[in-house]
């Protein structure tokens, strides 16, 4: 008992005042990192307004999505630029650099003319500072994990990272709870103009404080023990890519924890959110309100399963949540329908739509640059469905035969635009859609939910639950990667499948998930991503990720 007593102690430092503080400065700005990237998101639909309006409705959702996935896309390039300093020149220093330089990224998005004032440099623009915005955070997440993994105990390193972890939730809350502020004491009309850019103005703020806080820390006692002993790396990047045990580990924890956790997180952070406002066509102010009181419940539930994982192990909770993510996603969000819109739940179930064609006609239902006419019989029909966001089949039909929009037991034939002018399809198109619009109405098919009609219990209790798997998987996640890697190349190992994790498989999930939904006329479709995602995790995790519970950090 006495030995085990002395290598708990040898392990890290006991859990004092100091390290108290430590947690808590980090933990900020870790609140301050996603406050900032959630801000872009939940204004995804205001932002492709007023910045993609040069192409049609759904495209331009689409490439705000894209412009929002572009900054995960550059999140990697910076887990390894600023793992390298964080590992070469110290931890506090590379996380300070990096939260400056997200802030004024995100500030800069409050400052930025729109589509109508400066054309198509405007949405350029925007990539560019999602990007800059993206590329340091890179670098925070590694910075903030680190920084306290190395500062607490062994036996509760699970709880006190997790601290860690409930901040992304906290961030997102945050940035709900401003922007509704904000639509309620500017008006829906103002706060589509210009109000969305008050959130973003006011990050500025909450940057100052963060800096301010992190600049009366000291640097990690793992990391100055490491660099007096002389065994701090002095080629991070060559010892952690070069060597292929590291490189190993570093492929098993993206495949064998990672990329379950980033699509479990996105499908309960973001993609149920989009689900409700684009496809269940909830009030947005209502989504935002739902959201984020379900992420108010949910949020001890990361705390619980870091401790959970201090008592059973890393492993056996976050491949238990890939598991049940994978048995219940399609049941869940097909209860969500039927909660937060039942009349389009029994439009479904009582009037189904098909769009029977010649399937050689059909072409992807995609338009990045809004120049796609769509003029097959077949795309004119499942263009004007994937923009009223109606959920509908595609049935083949014998070849040449002119498409047919089925609602229910009605049918509308649709017609060829091949031969015609533009202006031409336009006005038949139009009239067209106005036919189809009228049976699809008729039909039961809601333009909006109704609020009255709304299971508001019903819909907290499906969100709460889905974010409950997210706590589950992204809990023990810091705990997890701090220990996976030996403590000269812990920044840049731990960083470079987190953010390989979250930006690319996660920060894509929502363009990529509403692009096959887009695609395939099916609602429930895009839900094959996360799905398939955290299978993939369950299988290479059992097979392939250690357990990793108490390990010496200072290893």
């Amino acid at each position: 008992m006495i030995e085990e007593r002395m290598v708990a102690t040898a392990d890290a430092p006991r859990l004092g005042r100091e390290n108290v503080t430590v947690i808590a400065a980090s933990s900020v700005a870790s609140v301050f990192e996603w406050f900032d990237f959630f801000l872009y998101g939940a204004l995804a639909v205001v932002i492709s307004r007023n910045f993609f309006s040069g192409v049609n409705e759904t495209t331009a959702f689409v490439l705000a999505l894209l412009a929002f996935a572009a900054g995960f896309a550059v999140r990697p390039f910076g887990a390894i630029v600023f793992g390298f300093f964080g590992d070469l020149l110290g931890r506090k220093k590379t996380f300070l650099f990096t939260l400056a330089l997200m802030g004024l990224a995100t500030f800069c998005v409050g400052l930025l003319p729109t589509y109508d004032q400066i054309g198509a440099a405007a949405p350029w623009i925007l990539v560019g500072l999602r990007m800059l915005q993206g590329l340091s955070v890179g670098g925070v997440y590694g910075g903030a994990a680190t920084y306290v993994a190395e500062h607490v105990e062994s036996g509760r390193r699970g709880f006190f990272t997790s601290w860690i972890q409930i901040t992304a939730t906290i961030g997102m809350a945050l940035s709900l709870a401003t922007i509704f502020a904000t639509r309620t004491l500017v008006g829906e009309d103002d706060f589509n103009r210009w109000g969305w850019r008050i959130p973003f103005l006011l990050s500025i703020v909450l940057l100052g404080m963060t800096i301010w806080i992190q600049m009366r820390l000291s640097e990690s006692p793992v990391y100055l023990e490491m660099k007096a002993s002389g065994k701090a790396s002095k080629q991070p990047l060559t010892d952690a890519f070069g060597n292929w045990t590291n490189l190993r580990l570093i492929l098993i924890a993206l495949f064998g924890a990672m990329v379950g956790q980033a699509v479990i997180w996105y499908a309960a952070q973001f993609y149920v959110f989009f689900f409700m406002e684009r496809i269940l066509k909830v009030d947005a102010a209502l989504t935002n309100l739902l959201v984020a009181v379900a992420l108010v419940i949910s949020t001890p539930l990361y705390v619980f399963f870091g401790w959970l994982s201090d008592r059973v192990g890393r492993k056996p909770v976050i491949l238990g949540a890939c598991l049940l993510a994978a048995l219940t996603y399609f049941p869940l969000f097909k209860a969500l329908t039927a909660a937060a819109n039942p009349a389009m739940a029994h439009a479904v179930a009582t009037a189904p739509v098909t769009v029977w064609a010649d399937k050689e006609e059909c072409t992807f239902q995609f338009d990045p640059i809004g120049t796609a006419m769509f003029s097959s019989s077949c795309d004119i029909a499942r263009s004007y469905l994937a923009r009223a966001g109606v959920s509908y089949e595609t049935e083949a039909a014998p070849a040449g035969s002119l498409a047919q929009l089925r609602v229910g037991a009605q049918i509308l034939d649709s017609f060829r635009g091949d031969a015609l002018s533009n202006s031409e399809l336009r006005v038949r198109r139009a009239d067209w859609e106005k036919r189809a619009a009228a049976i699809v109405k008729e039909s039961g098919y809601p333009l909006t939910a109704e609020r009255e009609q709304i299971n508001v219990p019903l819909v907290l209790l499906i969100l709460v639950v889905l974010m409950s798997f997210s706590a589950m998987v992204y809990g023990p996640m810091a705990a997890l990667l701090t220990e996976l890697f030996p403590a000269k190349v812990r920044y840049t190992s731990m960083s470079l499948p987190y953010h390989l994790g979250t930006g690319w498989f996660g920060g894509f999930l929502p363009p990529v998930a509403f692009a096959i939904v887009a695609a395939t006329g099916n609602i429930y479709s895009g839900l094959w991503y996360p799905l398939i995602g955290a299978a993939l995790t369950l299988v290479v995790g059992v097979l392939l990720l250690p357990e990793t519970k108490g390990r010496d950090l200072r290893a």
